[in-house]
């Protein structure tokens, strides 16, 4: 069969697209090329995560770059494409299947669409169907792994990073935090009211690791993992986790301050800061691992966290951040650490 070629490639090449911004400007430069009097495209795909609904990838055809944006709770969707394209000139859009959160293709002309160009567009639409649903089924995919693994880690487990024992040596910075008398806590507090206290928790700790570049790894009861990666100098690491430990703190302030004009208690934590090297891999059992951060370095990080109730601080710094670090820090001292063989020198954050 002679098909057109942006049909054929549709049919025969799409498929293998590695992801949706390249499948936008592929078929962006193919329909270019038939003659289509284009100025923009847009490709909307529905994610189930928490707190993203859409993504939205935008393409110029003056240029052939592709930007991204993201859509949340109570937009319609492929509302960002809209107006998008609305700025380039007259629009056509199409919903590829029939379910409410179907993939919306859409496309910007260089003036009016004759209805020759539309019933093309149309066209293309009908043959996208198949491609576009493999990379629906694979946002969706990537959209639940970040949710529940973090970015980097998903990235992993989704390239086939799935045997365990598998990893790589890692040099980052970690950061280990949890609620101080947690027990007591929820034994006197209502299940609605203590997971309300937790999401807080959470929301001020993860906020903080993101802003700064980090990873959160897990959230383990009340306590929280999360990493700073190397990609730069050691220092830069260090730096963006001091940054998130003061973000933390002043966070968690701004919390007590309000759950105490709520009439609750304060929510009294603990976090530890190191450096060093780590395995990032897979760990667990023959049927159901877990990709998580193990080694010495972990080790210490969280038997650091253990010091803060006893020192009064309610963040400690290893002597390995301390020596990276541009930041001014306080020292406490060396102090022996359970299970470690060697002390610890222990630094604090100014008015910590």
């Amino acid at each position: 069969m002679d098909l057109p070629a942006p049909f054929a490639w549709l049919i025969d090449e799409a498929g293998a697209s590695p992801s949706p911004e390249r499948f936008l400007a592929d078929l962006g430069r193919q329909l270019l090329a038939a003659g289509l009097p284009l100025a923009g495209g847009a490709l909307t795909l529905a994610v189930p995560h928490p707190i993203i609904t859409e993504r939205t990838w935008l393409w110029r055809a003056e240029t052939g770059i592709v930007i991204e944006a993201l859509g949340f709770a109570g937009a319609s969707l492929g509302q960002a494409g809209r107006d998008w394209l609305a700025e380039l000139g007259p629009t056509w859009e199409e919903a590829i299947g029939l379910a409410p959160d179907s993939p919306m293709l859409g496309w910007a002309g260089t003036g009016v669409f004759d209805p020759s160009v539309t019933d093309g567009l149309r066209q293309v639409a009908r043959f996208a169907a198949a491609p576009l649903a493999n990379l629906a089924a694979g946002a969706t995919l990537s959209a639940l792994l970040e949710a529940y693994l973090g970015r980097r880690s998903a990235a992993r487990v989704q390239a086939g990073a799935l045997h365990r024992g598998t990893g790589e040596t890692i040099r980052a910075a970690l950061l280990c935090a949890d609620l101080r008398d947690f027990t007591a806590l929820s034994e006197a507090t209502e299940p609605a009211v203590m997971i309300a206290a937790l999401d807080a928790w959470f929301d001020r700790v993860a906020g903080a690791v993101h802003a700064f570049g980090g990873e959160v790894l897990k959230f383990m009861g009340d306590g929280v993992l999360a990493i700073f990666p190397v990609t730069g100098t050691p220092a830069d690491a260090c730096d963006a986790a001091l940054r998130a430990a003061t973000a933390i703190r002043a966070g968690m302030a701004h919390l007590d301050a309000t759950r105490q004009a709520q009439g609750l208690p304060p929510l009294p934590f603990g976090a530890a800061l190191h450096f060093g090297d780590m395995l990032w891999g897979n760990i667990g059992a023959a049927d159901r691992l877990d990709f998580t951060a193990i080694g010495p370095t972990v080790n210490l990080v969280s038997r650091l966290e253990g010091l803060c109730k006893p020192l009064g601080r309610n963040v400690l710094i290893s002597g390995a951040v301390a020596a990276e670090a541009s930041m001014a820090l306080i020292p406490l001292g060396e102090h022996e650490l359970r299970g470690i063989l060697e002390p610890c020198a222990v630094f604090t954050l100014a008015d910590a």
